[in-house]
This record gives structure tokens, C-alpha cells and sequence, in this order.
């Protein structure tokens, strides 16, 4: 009695990588790579683009993003202000004391005018009696006269304008008389004499002007 055979199975070929051949002798085989469902291929990271320019772009860049730089401070003009400043204050204070000297001075003439008013007068009558030789009247006449040039050492001047125009600014008419063969407007006699402080009248002269 014989055993019974078994059956046979048709050989089932061994499945090969897909994309792979027959290696060569020696070669190494390659790994195989596993796909990745849905996208084929496993995707490789894009190199960075730098979107600036190289060079002076950037540098332009960057300092227009900075903050500007405050100026340097002119110090050549400070000082050249500081000395006009200084000089303008040198010049208000010399003014003001000019001013308040002449004040003081002025002031002080206006005291004294009236009596060299009267000593004027009492010489005028004294010498009218006396005569011009009489030694007691020549002494004040002299003292008279130094204190009109200590005025004028001080910048007060008399004003005794006989024989000049009539001039309202300086002058006060007291009478107009008529007077042969001098113009109209002629100061003919000078009541009392003026005085100038520069520019200001301190005393208008007090005159007879002719018609």
C-alpha cells in the first residue's frame, strides 16, 4: 500500500522593491524609503531668501531707522550773543547814571538861579550909582561870573540872547516894543538870561522882543 501524495502549491514569487534591480556584485544595496501617504515624497525646507539688498540698502536701512542726532549747539554764536547782551547792559546802565547825574544837576541849578537873579540886579543898580571903578561892586561881579563858569564846568550854559531871533522854544517874550531899524521878531532887552542843559531848557530867557 502506497502513501498518499500531497499536493503541490505553484511557486509565489518573492515581491521585489519597487524601483530596485539587481545589485551588482560588490554594490551596496540601497535602503529602501517608505513612502508617505498622500504627499509621495517627504517635502525639503526652502532656503531663506533675504529680501534686503546686500550693502548700502541696508545700511540706508538702518539710519533712516534710527533717531536723528540732535545738532552740536552753537557755542560761537552764544558767546558772540553774550557779549552784545553784555555790552547792551554796559551802555543802559551808562545811560541811566548820565541821566540821573543830569537830574541831580539840573535840579540843583534851578536852586540856585533865582540868586544870581538877584545878584545880577543889585550889581546892575550898584554900578548905575557907583560907577564901574568902585571896587566893591568889581569883587561881586566877579564872584558872579565864577559861579556862571562853575555852572558851565557842569554843562549849564547861560542864555542871555540880546540882539538874536525870537525863538519860542528857548525864549519868553515878556513885551514887544517897537524899535527903530531892528527887524521884527529881535530880541531887544533880556529881562533875565536863560539857561541850557544841553538840549533842555532849564530856564526860557525872559525878553523884549521888537514889533
Amino acid at each position: 500500500m502506497t502513501a498518499p501524495e500531497e499536493p503541490t502549491t505553484p511557486d509565489t514569487p518573492t515581491p521585489k522593491a519597487s524601483g530596485a534591480g539587481p545589485a551588482p556584485d560588490g554594490a551596496a544595496q540601497p535602503a529602501a524609503t517608505a513612502d508617505v501617504p498622500g504627499t509621495g515624497s517627504a517635502p525639503q525646507p526652502e532656503p531663506a531668501v533675504d529680501s534686503a539688498a546686500p550693502g548700502e540698502p541696508v545700511a540706508a536701512e538702518a539710519e533712516a531707522a534710527a533717531p536723528e542726532a540732535a545738532p552740536e549747539p552753537d557755542y560761537k554764536d552764544q558767546y558772540l550773543r553774550a557779549v552784545a547782551e553784555t555790552d547792551n547792559v554796559r551802555k543802559r546802565a551808562r545811560r541811566d547814571v548820565e541821566v540821573a547825574h543830569g537830574r541831580g544837576v539840573a535840579k540843583l541849578a534851578k536852586e540856585l538861579l533865582p540868586a544870581l537873579d538877584n545878584l545880577e540886579r543889585a550889581l546892575a543898580a550898584a554900578e548905575a550909582q557907583e560907577g564901574d571903578e568902585h571896587q566893591l561892586t568889581s569883587g561881586i561881579r566877579l564872584v558872579q561870573q565864577e559861579l556862571i563858569a562853575a555852572l558851565g564846568r557842569v554843562g549849564i550854559v547861560q542864555d542871555a540872547p540880546k540882539g538874536a531871533a525870537f525863538d519860542p522854544h528857548r525864549h519868553e517874550a515878556i513885551a514887544q516894543m517897537p524899535a527903530e531899524g531892528v527887524a521884527s521878531g529881535t530880541i531887544t532887552e533880556v529881562y533875565s538870561a536863560g539857561y541850557l542843559l544841553g538840549d533842555d531848557v532849564l530856564r526860557a530867557a525872559k525878553v523884549v522882543v521888537a514889533q
